[in-house]
């Protein structure tokens, strides 16, 4: 894996001035541009769309000094417009391409990125594959903002706007794996845009012929291998540690990539205040 994400960071400084195909790219590199995007955003820090902006603005940046007409480099890095290619321009440096031209600056300059692999493998990764037939996630659904770290209060408005008859309905209907209750993100961004909505649903997992409980939100989820990730540790921090290092630590070493699903935690244990917790991370995926 950070091979292939050294080769798309070669790839995307060949082609800087050009329009970039990422699904092609990705499946010339043996791979899915859901994982790979998904990776880089999980390793990089920033989503790769950031990253190419970034890297452009900062080239365009030497020729803005340089004296070349605006509109010639709007058109060279792929805007149709000196307003578009200003605002982008802007967005990364923090002053107009005039201002820049006028005064030398300010510049926020982009380094161009390169991946390499830690060697750590201190601490143990407490994983299973579980191949599973398709199941429905059933519960109450919400579009709530995306947010790396800490407890999302959008979240827990959410889960507690229902009443707790209803987390035991909930609790009584659920009969497959994952088991318990469940807390499910789909439709998630690919590139993983800290602030970009996804869909959470507080729910459980039933067979897929179930009929769905009036009143409820319904997931479809198809047939596949998850890989789950068992943890324990100071909610929600030991989960979130667990999630990063899928990326850092699993997925580099291992013959599997992400395939297009809804991330699923399982709450196995917790303490009375939430303040620690055993929980289960299912990730769908696929054999490279």
């Amino acid at each position: 894996m950070i091979a292939l994400l050294n080769r798309l960071v070669d790839t995307v400084e060949a082609h800087l001035s050009d329009e970039l195909d990422i699904a092609a790219l990705a499946r010339s590199l043996g791979t899915t541009e859901f994982h790979l995007r998904r990776m880089f955003s999980s390793l990089a820090g920033l989503p790769l769309s950031d990253y190419v902006r970034r890297r452009r603005m900062t080239v365009a940046a030497t020729d803005v000094l340089h004296g070349d007409r605006l509109l010639d480099i709007a058109v060279r890095y792929g805007y149709g417009s000196t307003e578009a290619f200003g605002r982008a321009f802007r967005a990364v440096h923090g002053a107009s391409p005039a201002e820049v031209r006028r005064h030398g600056g300010p510049l926020r300059a982009q380094p161009k990125l390169r991946f390499r692999l830690t060697v750590e493998g201190n601490d143990t990764m407490d994983t299973r594959i579980a191949d599973r037939p398709g199941f429905r996630l059933v519960g109450h659904a919400a579009r709530v903002p995306l947010i790396h770290e800490g407890v999302n209060p959008h979240i827990q408005a959410h889960i507690a706007s229902l009443p707790m008859a209803e987390h035991a309905r909930l609790k009584a209907i659920g009969e497959t794996e994952p088991s318990g209750l469940l807390q499910v993100s789909a439709e998630v961004d690919a590139d993983y845009r800290e602030g970009s909505e996804l869909t959470y649903l507080h729910g459980v997992a039933v067979e897929a012929a179930t009929p769905v409980p009036e009143g409820l939100d319904v997931i479809d989820v198809a047939p596949g291998a998850w890989a789950v990730f068992r943890t324990s540790g100071p909610y929600p921090a030991a989960l979130q540690k667990t999630w990063a290092a899928t990326a850092s630590e699993w997925f580099p070493s291992n013959p599997w990539r992400l395939r297009p699903g809804p991330s699923i935690v399982a709450v196995v244990d917790r303490a009375e205040d939430f303040s620690t917790a055993t929980t289960e991370l299912w990730m769908p995926i696929e054999r490279e």
